[in-house]
């Protein structure tokens, strides 16, 4: 399970317009799923977002979780960073999980995001997103579990 980190200052997803997902201070992250992922996977990417060191201490050290800032979580599915590209100038998606499989899992991700922590928003899974954000630092890091 891949999930891409950004500390934002503010992020939101809209879909068809309408607001769907909102966070201030906080993480926005882009989850993507693989075949091999399971709920273990989802379990150890969850532990790293919420106790990833991050935001900057008194000092401006990266020291401090999402949790030590009391900031939101915002997961956004996403498969194309599942994607190989490897090989040639198009990326493939065949080391991208099933779209059951995916969903399930994200679900399960959010469903045990939301019993460990009270700020959690999401996107729509599968559905034609944007995402706005504004990156801070910018600090972006690829978690990988």
């Amino acid at each position: 399970m891949k999930g891409l980190l950004q500390r934002v200052s503010q992020a939101r997803v809209e879909v068809a317009g309408e607001i769907v997902g909102a966070i201030d201070q906080g993480l926005l992250v882009l989850v993507g799923i693989e075949p091999q992922d399971d709920r273990a996977s989802a379990d150890r990417l969850l532990h790293k977002l919420l106790n990833y060191r991050v935001f900057s201490d008194a000092e401006g050290r990266m020291n401090c979780s999402v949790q030590d800032v009391q900031g939101g979580l915002l997961l956004v599915s996403q498969f194309t960073l599942a994607a190989d590209t490897r090989k040639g100038l198009r990326p493939g998606f065949s080391t991208a999980a099933p779209p059951q499989q995916a969903a399930e899992l994200f679900d399960y991700l959010l469903q045990r995001a939301g019993e460990q922590w009270s700020q959690v928003a999401t996107g729509r899974f599968g559905a034609d997103m944007q995402v706005h954000l504004v990156n801070d630092g910018p600090v972006t890091l690829l978690l990988e579990t």
